[in-house]
């Protein structure tokens, strides 16, 4: 598989795409909070696609090479879950800190991002930093997008704010390309070397999701075949947001009115 160029028609139903997935996160903000089951956000959200939106939930029957297709509509990792969370009758705890992660698809094309969550906002001062450094990197990623630069860029610069505050970078799984396919080519690395990997060119549309483990950057995978978590059960997070690299920069594409603003402060 090579790196898809997107066309400028391309691009602006990626933008749709983008936008709506970002607002199934506006939508369920306010319903994540203690005593609720991660099976009943994913319902919530399920409903909100299909009904409000129109759009199809990408995750619900996904099934690449070597996995059984994956249940529900929306992923949930709560606290030392990494990704892949699969929802269920777990209810939320006040002080837990949960990735939520959508993909849509609107019209053929996809729109993939996640938000950290502090359930209760009474999270420990390492969950809320682990949480804010996550999405530091998150940012830091976005601003090495441009023509010219290059995929390792985006990585070392993730990498290495993560480990300045003392957090390890989880290495099996990736951002990707996306468009008409859930995961095209490239694959986005969130560690590397400046100047490693593809070069990046206008028209390319890829996540940045950088997971972020507390503790060591080993991860194992739960017998349900999708969940995965940290190996020494520290806390771990992970924000993502779809980009298209422009003529002069980056475009964030799953942005909505409700999406957290920009850090202040990057490393």
């Amino acid at each position: 598989m090579s790196i898809v160029i997107k066309t400028p028609e391309d691009i602006e139903k990626m933008r749709v795409a983008g936008r709506l997935a970002s607002e199934v996160l506006d939508f369920i903000e306010p319903h994540v909070k203690p005593g609720i089951t991660t099976g009943e956000l994913d319902r919530l959200c399920h409903d909100y696609m299909v009904n409000a939106q129109e759009t199809v939930p990408a995750p619900l029957n996904y099934a690449p090479p070597g996995y059984k297709p994956y249940p529900k509509s929306i992923c949930a990792s709560i606290n030392h879950q990494v990704c892949h969370g699969v929802p269920g009758d777990k209810a939320l705890k006040k002080g837990d800190i949960v990735n939520l992660d959508i993909t849509v698809i609107k019209d053929g094309w996809h729109g993939d991002t996640s938000r950290m969550f502090l359930v209760g906002g009474d999270a420990s001062i390492l969950a809320r930093r682990l949480c804010a450094v996550t999405y530091e990197c998150l940012w830091l990623g976005i601003d090495h997008v441009r023509p010219g630069a290059h995929l390792g860029d985006i990585g070392h610069a993730i990498q290495r704010h993560a480990e300045s505050c003392g957090f390890s970078v989880v290495r099996e799984f990736c951002g990707h390309g996306i468009g008409r396919q859930f995961h095209e080519d490239p694959q986005v690395l969130h560690y590397g070397k400046p100047g490693g990997g593809p070069e990046l060119r206008p028209g390319m549309i890829f996540t940045i999701e950088p997971m972020i483990n507390a503790g060591k950057a080993a991860i194992s995978e739960l017998p349900d075949g999708w969940t995965i978590v940290t190996k020494d059960r520290s806390l771990s997070a992970q924000w993502e947001h779809t980009v298209l690299v422009t003529e002069s920069g980056a475009e964030v594409l799953t942005l909505s009115a409700g999406s957290p603003a920009r850090p202040d402060s990057r490393g």
